[in-house]
């Protein structure tokens, strides 16, 4: 239970609003406002990081009508008209109907339109304005999407327009060969459609679609959309998840000697980092991508274990991922589809969703999805199926571990290990642990639904243990974090 306390309390901190300053604009407008404007000043202190607007009014029996819009020191930020009672503005994103940018300290005004008061109405408002300080981006969603604990899928390595991601054009579809910077909007239908529950987009360095991931969530309001960048260096790449913040990649000068100062950044806002496709040469055709850069792993949450369809041989991500659990980290693998073509089809190798990473969190929101990730609660589904399942627990009398957490154990003690597997009859499990534990028999899957008990005798030492599924074909289907067992 000691992950699920874990859990709780990164989901807690991660939720946790650090608001620098609410301010409440209190008002009325009468019969004698009506089709006038009037601006109602505010100041916002320098090093905000994000302005939120509530607005309400009464009257609405009379048909009185406020419309909204927003000025900065220095320009117009947008209009929203009666469109929205709420929005807000960050440095790279904002609300749609308003303009996203630096957010300069001084006098901003709220604009307050009234098309329609009758005489003699009053209609008294209020208006609640948020002045943010924390760089911790909590999510385009205002709410979970999805409420309780579950299994959720997710693509969390995918690129579009808005860096090297292209598809067919219109007159391409028919006409092979014509290409474009590939439309966002078509990477989540994509998404959609393989019945994600969330992505992220990672982008190479840019922050341009946090704007239209914005604009999106909305829309898609059974599909998380999480803002992702790969911070591409020559020495590596890496993607980091649940940051809006800027984020320096020029890795080697001044602004990010090392990368250890682009990690700083990152645990300021909050995020997750995690190494791209460690096994990947560095090369011509690939360009930094293999991973060479001197890094403290205990800041390192997650490995890009399967990138694609390279799950084994020699450029798979696992090797890499198995040489720090054995150096006695604890980092989760996770799995990318590194998709740049929105429009490839459902059984393609680089397809989104294809492989799916499968997190245990306590919602459907950006806060939970990144816990589970920190907390190793995942699994890699490896073709993308949907519906395959793998949990693996530990327990010792009345305590049990699932992925991810830790259980200690005294030498002699029998640790029991139960592993549920669904959608993959006619494979098998295979348990994979550090050199110094005994290795246990691969078992036979043999039901749709099936769940393997066997145990293991603790020796006092530390140890990963983990279960990865071999489908009938003999090819890695699904790969699973591992049980950390301690004295």
């Amino acid at each position: 239970m000691r992950a699920r306390a874990w859990l709780a309390a990164a989901l807690t901190l991660l939720a946790a609003p650090a608001f620098a300053e609410s301010l409440t604009l209190r008002g009325v407008l009468t019969g004698a406002d009506h089709q006038t404007y009037r601006e109602v000043p505010f100041r916002v202190p320098a090093g905000t990081t994000s302005v939120t607007v509530a607005f309400d009014h009464t009257g609405k029996d009379q048909k009185a009508v406020v419309d909204l819009g927003l000025r900065d020191p220095d320009r117009f930020r947008g209009w929203s008209g009666g469109n929205k009672a709420r929005f807000t503005l960050t440095e790279t994103w904002a609300t749609p109907s308003y303009l996203p940018g630096p957010l300069p300290a001084g006098e901003w005004r709220l604009i307050l339109g009234v098309p329609n008061l009758r005489q003699g109405a009053r209609a008294e408002y209020v208006a609640t304005i948020t002045l943010d300080d924390s760089p911790v981006f909590r999510g385009f969603a205002e709410a979970p999407l999805r409420d309780g604990p579950g299994w959720y899928r997710g693509d969390l390595h995918l690129h579009t327009g808005h860096s090297d991601g292209s598809c067919a054009t219109q007159a391409g579809a028919q006409a092979a060969g014509r290409r474009a910077p590939c439309p966002l909007h078509l990477t989540l239908e994509a998404a959609a459609a393989r019945g994600l529950d969330f992505v992220a987009v990672t982008e190479h360095n840019a922050t341009s679609h946090h704007q239209a991931l914005a604009e999106a969530q909305p829309h898609f309001d059974r599909l998380l959309l999480i803002p992702g960048r790969e911070i591409t260096t020559f020495q590596g790449h890496m993607n980091v998840f649940g940051v809006t913040a800027p984020l320096d990649f020029q890795l080697g000068g001044p602004r990010a000697p090392d990368i250890g100062a682009v990690l700083d950044q990152v645990e300021r806002a909050g995020g997750v980092a995690a190494i791209n496709h460690p096994g990947l040469p560095s090369g011509e055709i690939c360009m930094g991508c293999g991973w060479t850069a001197p890094v403290d792993f205990a800041r390192i949450a997650a490995v890009e274990a399967v990138n694609g369809a390279i799950a084994e041989g020699p450029l798979s991500g696992l090797p890499f991922w198995e040489a720090r659990l054995n150096e006695g980290r604890r980092i989760t693998a996770i799995g990318g589809s590194d998709n740049h073509d929105a429009r490839l089809p459902r059984g393609n190798a680089a397809a989104v969703g294809t492989p799916t990473t499968v997190v245990h969190a306590e919602e459907l929101s950006q806060p939970a999805i990144l816990a589970a990730l920190r907390a190793g609660r995942a699994f890699i589904d490896v073709q993308g199926s949907g519906n395959r399942l793998l949990e693996l627990t530990a327990g010792l009398g009345d305590r049990i571990v699932g992925m991810g957490g830790v259980l200690t154990a005294r030498a002699g003690e029998d640790v029991a290990l139960s592993v549920r597997v669904t959608g993959a009859a006619g494979g098998r499990v295979e348990f994979r642990g550090d050199p110094g534990l005994r290795v246990l028999p691969p078992a036979a899957i043999t039901e749709a639904d099936q769940t393997i008990r066997v145990a293991i005798a603790a020796d006092g030492r530390p140890h990963w243990l983990r279960a990865d599924v071999r489908g009938p074909d003999g090819k890695l289907w699904l790969v699973g974090n591992p049980i950390y067992l301690e004295d």
